[in-house]
Formats: C-alpha cells, sequence, structure tokens
C-alpha cells in the first residue's frame, strides 16, 4: 500500500506535515509505504531531524506549490509541478493508492472530479463529517460544503455513500439514515426535503428511519444524517466552535474535546473513483496522521469497489 501526502498543503506545512508522517510511523506497524511530495530542500532537513524509517517513505520532488487563496482550476493547469497537481498524477496512474493534502481546497475538488473521475452512477461527490455522540460513539453528516444547493437525487446518493462509509470505516452494521428537517412528521421542510422524503423512504439499499431534528444531530438514534451542503456547513462550523468554545473558556470536558477536528484529520472525497482525503488548513501533526490512518482503513476495507459495486446494483 502506497499512500501520497502533500506536505507542502495547509498553513504550517510542511514542519506539521512531518510530525504527522512520525506520529503514525511511530505507531503503526504496517506495511503501509508512505509517499511523501514536497520540495525536496524543504523536507530534507526536517525528516532528517525526526529520525524517520527511509524504508517507510520515499520522497517525489515538487518545484510548486498551490496557494490556499488561488483559483483551482487555474493553479492546477499553470502549476503542473505543484505537490497536488503531482498527488493527482501519481493516483491516477496507480503509482500511490491514495492522495491526501490540507492544502487548497478547490484544487482538491477540481483534481478529484477531474483527473480521478467520479464512479460511474454517482452524479456528485460528497464530503462527510464525524459527529460525536454523547453516548461515546459517532455518526456522520453528509454533505457539509460542497454541494450548497442539490436536487433528492443528489441526497439519496449522499446517503447510500453515508451508509457504505459507516458500515466499513465505521464499524457501524446496518447504519440508520435520517433526513435533516425542521419536523419528524413526512411532509414537513422546504420542497426538498419534502421530494427527498419518498425516494429515501423507497430505496431498499438504506435503512431509512424518516425525518430528524437539530436535537437529533448528537444523539445516537440515528448513524447517518442527510442534507444539502449549506445546512451541513452551517452545522459542521458550529459543531467545530464547541471545542474552540470549551479551550477559551477553560472548560475541561472529555465530550467537549471529541469536537476537536484533529481527532478525525480529514474528510474524504465520497464518490470519486480512489481515496481521496482533504484535510484543514489549520492541521497540525496528529491531524495529519489521522489523515494518514483514515487512507490506510479505506485502503484496507476496499470503500472504493464496495461504492462501485453498490452503484451497480443501484443501477
Amino acid at each position: 500500500m502506497r499512500i501520497g501526502l502533500d506536505m507542502m498543503g495547509g498553513d504550517y506545512a510542511p514542519a506539521e506535515a512531518v510530525k504527522g508522517v512520525r506520529l503514525f510511523l511511530d505507531s503503526d506497524a504496517s506495511d503501509a509505504h508512505l509517499v511523501l511530495i514536497g520540495d525536496e530542500q524543504a523536507l530534507t532537513p526536517l525528516l532528517t531531524d525526526a529520525q524517520l524509517d527511509q524504508s517507510r517513505y520515499t520522497v517525489v520532488h515538487s518545484s510548486q506549490v498551490i496557494g490556499m487563496n488561488e483559483h483551482p482550476t487555474k493553479a492546477l493547469k499553470e502549476k503542473p509541478q505543484s505537490s497536488i497537481s503531482i498527488g493527482f498524477h501519481l493516483l491516477q496512474n496507480k503509482k500511490i493508492d491514495a492522495f491526501i493534502s490540507a492544502g487548497n481546497t478547490g484544487a482538491m475538488m477540481v483534481g478529484a472530479i477531474y483527473s480521478i473521475k467520479l464512479i460511474e452512477g454517482i452524479q456528485r461527490p460528497t464530503i462527510s463529517t464525524v459527529l460525536p455522540r454523547e453516548n461515546g460513539t459517532n455518526g456522520l453528516l453528509l454533505d457539509v460544503g460542497i454541494n450548497a444547493d442539490c436536487k433528492p437525487e443528489n441526497l439519496v446518493q449522499f446517503a447510500i455513500l453515508g451508509s457504505l462509509y459507516s458500515q466499513y470505516i465505521m464499524g457501524i452494521n446496518k447504519p440508520k439514515v435520517g433526513l435533516l428537517n425542521i419536523g419528524e412528521e413526512e411532509g414537513k421542510g422546504n420542497l426538498l426535503a419534502q421530494a427527498t422524503y419518498p425516494l429515501l423512504k423507497e430505496n431498499s439499499h438504506l435503512d431509512f428511519i424518516g425525518n430528524v431534528e437539530g436535537r437529533d444531530i448528537f444523539r445516537d438514534n440515528v448513524d447517518v444524517i442527510v442534507c444539502e451542503g449549506f445546512t451541513g456547513n452551517v452545522v459542521l462550523k458550529m459543531a467545530e466552535s464547541f471545542h474552540d468554545v470549551a479551550v477559551r473558556r477553560n472548560i475541561k470536558d472529555d465530550y467537549m474535546d471529541k469536537f476537536d477536528f484533529e481527532q478525525y484529520g480529514g474528510t474524504p472525497v465520497l464518490g470519486v473513483a480512489e481515496p481521496v482525503i482533504i484535510g484543514h488548513g489549520i492541521s497540525h501533526g496528529r491531524a495529519f496522521s489521522n489523515m494518514i490512518d483514515l487512507a490506510k482503513r479505506m485502503v484496507d476495507s476496499k470503500l472504493m469497489d464496495k461504492i462501485r459495486e453498490s452503484f451497480v446494483e443501484v443501477k
């Protein structure tokens, strides 16, 4: 297994990316080999200081970096030697099995959709967030930002993708699916919610339990919550703020600690043909380590094959 990591992406790269590599290698005894993509001159002293097992990583030099505020499509076209461009080239040509970056999110999405392509039958990719629940388990919410406007059939596909991810990555057998709404009764909500409900209800691939409300988000009565990306992103940013508020107010609480995004690393782009994981721009070492671990689990579980098989059946 070869996992590609953009060492130049993120506000604290490459130093924090190297810390993440060390954390992962120190805790992982598998044969996973890391392909570190970045400026060799900047990486060499950091990797030397980290005293890593050199048999477990390879450095691929990149002479360019896509900045956080650059136009994604333009940057990918004009910077073929950037760490993100090289990462997608390696993934597209099967030189690596997964690609991770905490760099320019737009460039990662454009690269995932246009160089890796969507799995046949999937209309749009989606990204999700883990929802820490009060009983100590985790749920999943999607979409959380890349699809601000959706059609009902998009939400049905997101529900299927979320269910498969919950089952094979999060270990939830037969995940319960809910539609985020302003009331529990069928027929509630805006036009999108009203049109989506019967499609979810009729889908035999889903264990659909009906509408769920905001108060259900952190409960254990539902495993996968589906919504369009506008609402999902509002929920995501609010949930992330819980940890920040707790830190600022010096509140020590194990549950609030679970809202620290670094615990989960990044989010996979579900629906594309190969494992692609996008991290927060403010990622530190622990987040990078957890992203590598997530990529490893996605490859080990053959999640992309499971998604392909499911959408062939749906079709």
